[in-house]
C-alpha cells in the first residue's frame, strides 16, 4: 500500500479540485444547488480573484478545456486577450524598451477571463449568473484568511504601493499597514464593482439574456469606461524603473470576444491527450509525449535518475521549439503538424545522450530555419538583468514573494460534464489597482519580443504566447482526466511527469501528485527579464542523495528544494461507469480536492 499525505476523493456525484480550499468549497456548493461543472467552475475562478489575489484578478486572462457529456473530445474556450491596437513596436521602441516589462501599463493586454468565463456559463450553465457570483461578493464584502503569501507580498511592496501605486495602497494596505496573515482581508470595491454588474445584468430578462447583459457592462459599460478614463491620464513606474504611460482603451476592451477552437492532441501508450492551441505552451506537453514514445521510459523507475534525466532532456528540446515556433496562429502560419508529428519526434530523440545538454536546440524545421536562429540567438543574450518589482511568475515558494503566479480548477459534475481551467494575470503585483474597481491590469503581453519577423512579435491584435496551459486526457479504459496547475513555464513539465506516472505506473491521482517532482529552467524564460539557466534542473530533496548525485554527474546543474516545495498540481477523472476521483497537491498547504 502506498501512503499519501491525502486521500484520492472519490464518489459519483462530482468532485471539485482547486489551488485553495474555500474556492474548492464553493465549486462544492454550486453542484449541490443543481450547477453543472461549468457553473462550479466559474463560482471557483471568481472566488479565487478574491482569495489569491497574488495570483490571478478579474482582468487576467483564462484559457479552459471543457467536455461535455458524451462527446468525443473537449473543447477550448480562449480567454487570453491580444495586444491593443496601440501596441506596436515601433512605440515600444520609442518608450526606450528592448524587453517589455514584466509590470506597469505597457504590459497590459486586453482583459480576456471575464468574457470566457461568461461564455462558458451563457453555452453550458444551469445557474443565474447571481448565485455564480454570489460566494465571490461575499468573501470581498466579508473577509476571507488572508494567505500568509498574499500577506507577504503585500508587506514587501507596501513602501512601493505607496509611493508609486497609491490606488493599490489603497486597496491592498486599506489602513496603512499590510494586513496580518491569516487575518480577515476585504476588498469591499470589488464587491461593489460585481454588485453593479450584477444590477445592471438584471434589468435584462432571462439567464442568458443577463450573462450577455453582464458581457455588455463589461466591455462597454462602467467597467470599461473606468478602465479607459484611467489610463488616458495614468503614467506608472513599471519593472524597467520608468514611469510610462500604456494603450489599452475602451475601444480594445469593446473589439474583443473569448472564442471557442479545437484542441491539439497526440496518441500516446493508448491514451488521448488534449491541450490548448500553439498560441499556449500546452504543445510542449504533447511534443514531449512524441519524443518520449520508443524511449524506454515506461521502463524506467519513475523517482529514479534515469526518468529525471531522460524527460529532462525531452522538456529541453520542447521548449526550445515553443520559443521558436509557437505564437498566434490566427496571425502567423506556424508548422504545427510537423512539430506534433512522428517523424520529426524520431529526429528529436536522437539528440537526447548520456549528459545534460547546455545547448538551446530547436528544430530546424525547412522554411523556418530563421526563427530557430533568432530564438538561439536570443538565449544567447539571456536578457539577464535582475527581475524589477512586480515582475515575472515565479515556479513556487521557494522564489520571491514579488512575483505573480496563477490557479488551477477541475472540476466533473454529475452528468459527466468536464472542466479544466488555468486563470492567471491580473494579480495585484502587477499593476496599480484600476480607480473604482478594487481589480489590477494584467501583465501578459511580457510574453511578446519586441523583434519583428517573429510568431511572438508584438503587434495589434495578437494573442501573446501563453504559459497557461489546461489539460485532459482520456485513458484505454474510458477514464476521463482534467488536471493541471499554475507554475509559469513549469506548468507543463509538471503535468508531463504526473501524467508519465499515471500512464506507466500503478498509481491513483494523489499518489502521482505526491510523487517528488523535478523542472529544469534551462530555456528562455517567458517572464521578465526572459532569462536563461543553461543545464539547470530542480528537484525536490525527497529524491535521494544517491538519484541527485547521479544526475550531478551526468552534467545537470542542481538546485536542490526542499521537500514538498516543487509543483501544485490538481487532477479529476471519471470512469466510464460515473466512478469520479479526485486529488490535490499539499505543497503550500492550499489546494485542495473535495466530492461526494
Amino acid at each position: 500500500m502506498t501512503f499519501t499525505t491525502r486521500p484520492e476523493i472519490r464518489g459519483t456525484f462530482g468532485v471539485c479540485a482547486s489551488t485553495h480550499w474555500i474556492a474548492s468549497a464553493v465549486g462544492m456548493k454550486l453542484l449541490e444547488q443543481g450547477g453543472s461543472a461549468f457553473d462550479a467552475a466559474a463560482g471557483m475562478g471568481f472566488v479565487l480573484h478574491v482569495v489569491e489575489p497574488h495570483l490571478n484578478g478579474p482582468l487576467g486572462d483564462m484559457p479552459a478545456l471543457i467536455r461535455l457529456a458524451g462527446e468525443d473530445a473537449p473543447r477550448v474556450i480562449c480567454g487570453q486577450g491580444v495586444a491593443p491596437a496601440g501596441a506596436t513596436i515601433e512605440h515600444y521602441r520609442s518608450e526606450g524598451l528592448d524587453v517589455i516589462p514584466g509590470s506597469g501599463l505597457l504590459a497590459t493586454v486586453i482583459p480576456g477571463a471575464f468574457d470566457a468565463w461568461m461564455l462558458m456559463l451563457r453555452d453550458h450553465g444551469r445557474l443565474p449568473l447571481r448565485e455564480v457570483l454570489e460566494p465571490t461578493i461575499y468573501y470581498a464584502r466579508h473577509g476571507h484568511p488572508i494567505l500568509p503569501r498574499v500577506a507577504a507580498t503585500i508587506a514587501g511592496l507596501a513602501d512601493f504601493f505607496r509611493d508609486e501605486w497609491p490606488t493599490s495602497h489603497e486597496t491592498w494596505l486599506p489602513n496603512g499597514a499590510a494586513p496580518e496573515a491569516n487575518s480577515l482581508f476585504r476588498n469591499p470595491a470589488l464587491a461593489d464593482t460585481w454588485e453593479r454588474l450584477l444590477a445592471e445584468a438584471e434589468t435584462a430578462s432571462g439567464r442568458e439574456a443577463q450573462i450577455e447583459a453582464a458581457r455588455r457592462t463589461f466591455r462597454e459599460g462602467f467597467i470599461a469606461e473606468a478602465i479607459d478614463t484611467w489610463m488616458r491620464d495614468a503614467c506608472v513606474m513599471d519593472a524597467e524603473g520608468g514611469h510610462r504611460k500604456g494603450v489599452l482603451s475602451g475601444q480594445d476592451l469593446a473589439s474583443w470576444e473569448a472564442t471557442y477552437e479545437d484542441p491539439l492532441s497526440v496518441d500516446y501508450h493508448g491514451w488521448t491527450v488534449w491541450k490548448a492551441g500553439i498560441w499556449s505552451q500546452g504543445p510542449t506537453l504533447l511534443q514531449s509525449l512524441r519524443t518520449l514514445e520508443g524511449s524506454g521510459i515506461a521502463s524506467m523507475d519513475p523517482n529514479g535518475a534515469d526518468f529525471v534525466h531522460k524527460v529532462t532532456e525531452t522538456m529541453k528540446l520542447s521548449f526550445a521549439d515553443r520559443e521558436a515556433y509557437y505564437g498566434d496562429p490566427a496571425h502567423t502560419d506556424i508548422p504545427v503538424d510537423t512539430l506534433l508529428s512522428r517523424d520529426y519526434a524520431e529526429g528529436r530523440r536522437d539528440l537526447i545522450g548520456p549528459t545534460a545538454s547546455l545547448d538551446q536546440r530547436p528544430g530546424r524545421i525547412e522554411g523556418f530555419e530563421k526563427w530557430a536562429d533568432a530564438a538561439i540567438a536570443r538565449a544567447a543574450a539571456k536578457h539577464a538583468t535582475g527581475p524589477g518589482v512586480g515582475a515575472g511568475e515565479p515556479t513556487m515558494a521557494h522564489l520571491t514573494e514579488r512575483r505573480g503566479d496563477t490557479v488551477h480548477i477541475d472540476v466533473i459534475d454529475q452528468w459527466g460534464n468536464s472542466v479544466s481551467a488555468t486563470p492567471s494575470g491580473g494579480w495585484l503585483q502587477s499593476s496599480p489597482v484600476v480607480p473604482g474597481l478594487g481589480m489590477p491590469l494584467n501583465s501578459r503581453a511580457q510574453m511578446f519580443w519586441l523583434d519583428e519577423g517573429l510568431p511572438t512579435s508584438l503587434a495589434p491584435g495578437r494573442r501573446p504566447r501563453t504559459t497557461l496551459s489546461p489539460s485532459m486526457a482520456e485513458a484505454p479504459d474510458g477514464t476521463q482526466h482534467a488536471f493541471g496547475t499554475p507554475g509559469g513555464d513549469q506548468q507543463d513539465q509538471w503535468q508531463l511527469i504526473q501524467l508519465l506516472r499515471l500512464v506507466h505506473g500503478d498509481l491513483n491521482l494523489q499518489e502521482a501528485i505526491d510523487c517528488p517532482l523535478f523542472h529544469t529552467g534551462h530555456f528562455q524564460a517567458s517572464f521578465y527579464p526572459r532569462g536563461t539557466r543553461p543545464g539547470h534542473l530542480m528537484l525536490e530533496r525527497s529524491f535521494g542523495d544517491d538519484v541527485i548525485e547521479d544526475l550531478r554527474d551526468r552534467g545537470h546543474d542542481i538546485e536542490v528544494a526542499d521537500a514538498w516545495t516543487v509543483g501544485r498540481l490538481t487532477a479529476a477523472s471519471r470512469s466510464k461507469e460515473g466512478m469520479v476521483r479526485a486529488g490535490a497537491t499539499p505543497r503550500l498547504m492550499q489546494a485542495y480536492a473535495v466530492g461526494r
